[in-house]
């Protein structure tokens, strides 16, 4: 195993946890409202409020975002822009527009159907998973993108001459004790 390995390991244990953070705060807010309608005795009710339909569509516009920053970052895709374009176009497809409608129907004042109970939980589950993998594209170009020196690395806190930052280390990833084989 090379150096580099546990130090790639370690930003992607990074990412994901940064990932994960972002979509701990923006169901956050949603949780507390969850908890006072279950507070309130609405338990029946709660599967079926435009509640996890706001959430999907806050998640999918931020995985929205993220595609394009993608697109901005890296000008060289060539044939990946086809594939992140798909991207932009299956969060629309599959999170936004039913999150919309389902937002509109849902507080229009009709009798909502039973099958929203179901159809919101996975709606979510589909916009956490499209935002994760946003997250995942981004990082991948903007590291592509980086600047490289002379000798092909990429420079970090202090590498390039004149850097204010020379000298500074870089921060280290968050790591994790790994539990040990042996018993």
């Amino acid at each position: 195993m090379t150096d580099t390995e546990p130090q790639r390991e370690g930003q992607s244990l990074s990412m994901m946890y940064g990932t994960y953070a972002d979509v701990l705060f923006v169901l956050f807010p949603f949780l507390i409202i969850f908890m006072q309608r279950i507070w309130d005795g609405d338990v029946a009710q709660v599967l079926l409020r435009p509640d996890l339909s706001i959430a999907a569509a806050i998640l999918g516009g931020l995985a929205i975002g993220k595609f394009v920053l993608g697109l901005v970052t890296e000008r060289e895709l060539g044939r990946f822009k086809e594939r992140i374009v798909f991207f932009i176009a299956l969060t629309l497809f599959v999170v936004m527009g039913p999150a919309i409608i389902l937002m509109l129907s849902i507080i229009s004042g009709q009798p909502v159907p039973g099958f929203v109970a179901f159809l919101q939980p996975v709606l979510l589950i589909v916009a956490i998973s499209l935002y994760t993998t946003a997250i995942s594209i981004s990082n991948m170009l903007t590291k592509s993108a980086a600047p490289t020196l002379p000798d092909g690395t990429v420079p970090t806190n202090g590498n390039e001459p004149g850097d204010p930052l020379a000298g500074v280390p870089d921060p280290e990833p968050l790591n994790i004790p790994r539990r040990s084989e042996t018993p």
